[in-house]
């Protein structure tokens, strides 16, 4: 697996961060956005084996080695479309096309809706809206989610005496993963603390959303997108199962491909990126 890439640290106005490097500097401009609790490395696998553009894998907001946001902030979606403005703003893309993974994917909708004229195309990776939520459910679920963020101060990490312990722990948690997929995303996700490791992430992280999109919400941003958009659903994903976006997805104008493989068929071994590249490599090059 080829691991060539460009460690940099981008300064936004607003916070600081991390992120790897891929591609020709003259190559098409392509942010590339993990999914929750991951890292930039969700991308080593599949990111060399794409041609011709210059690929930006972000360090999410409290994640892998970025910054964490200041007390009293949190880790809400639209929050995450700034950071990406801001850091295309960097490189000075006026217009930018987005490799998204779950989390990722989702944001990069939104963004799309939201501003089209600044996104050119989406590449998506098992991720399109997100968790939704009905308007009657809403003041439980914003009490639910007061009451986690007070109760945070006595919450702690783990701690892992071995980093393959970690590695273990990651192959078993939300979208589980390959042996050498935890381990990527590990390698740059932990940190040393006594004791052995943790992770790098912020604990705010895991608070539940003070406030859903509703799936009228949802829809309206996905039905928003001007651009042209390709989008990979794992045979064994977390998409599959949404009979609401397989319902969705009927009637849009999306290059859709489904292959084999779990949520994290990019990384989890070198034939899934494989796959995910023949798609993608076409697509991504084009005006």
């Amino acid at each position: 697996m080829s691991m060539d890439f460009e460690e940099v640290r981008l300064s936004l106005p607003h916070i600081e961060l991390a992120a790897h490097l891929y591609g020709p500097e003259d190559g098409v401009p392509v942010l590339a956005l993990h999914g929750w609790l991951d890292n930039a490395a969700s991308f080593a696998r599949l990111a060399p084996k794409l041609e011709g553009v210059r690929i930006v894998a972000l360090d999410f907001a409290g994640h892998g080695h970025s910054e964490h946001r200041s007390a009293g902030a949190g880790y809400a979606l639209w929050d995450y479309a700034f950071d990406v403005l801001q850091v295309a703003e960097q490189f000075g893309w006026a217009r930018f096309s987005i490799l998204g993974h779950s989390m990722g994917a989702i944001t990069a909708v939104l963004l799309a809706g939201a501003m089209p004229e600044r996104i050119a195309r989406l590449a998506l990776i098992d991720g399109l809206v997100p968790y939704t939520g009905e308007a009657e459910q809403a003041p439980q679920k914003l009490g639910e989610a007061l009451r986690a963020r007070q109760a945070l101060t006595d919450k702690r990490k783990p701690v892992y005496a071995e980093m393959a312990r970690a590695v273990e722990a990651r192959m078993k948690g939300v979208g589980a993963v390959s042996r050498e997929a935890a381990e990527l995303l590990a390698q740059r996700g932990l940190m040393p603390v006594p004791g052995g490791y943790t992770w790098r992430t912020d604990s705010r992280l895991t608070l539940p959303s003070p406030l859903r999109l509703t799936w009228a919400h949802a829809q309206a941003f996905v039905r928003a997108l001007q651009c042209p958009v390709s989008l990979v659903l794992a045979e064994q994903g977390m998409m599959g199962a949404q009979a609401a976006v397989r319902t969705l997805l009927q009637d849009l104008p999306f290059e859709v491909h489904r292959l084999p493989g779990g949520h994290h068929l990019h990384l989890d071994d070198e034939a899934g990126a494989q796959l995910v590249a023949d798609c993608f490599n076409p697509f991504l090059r084009l005006p």
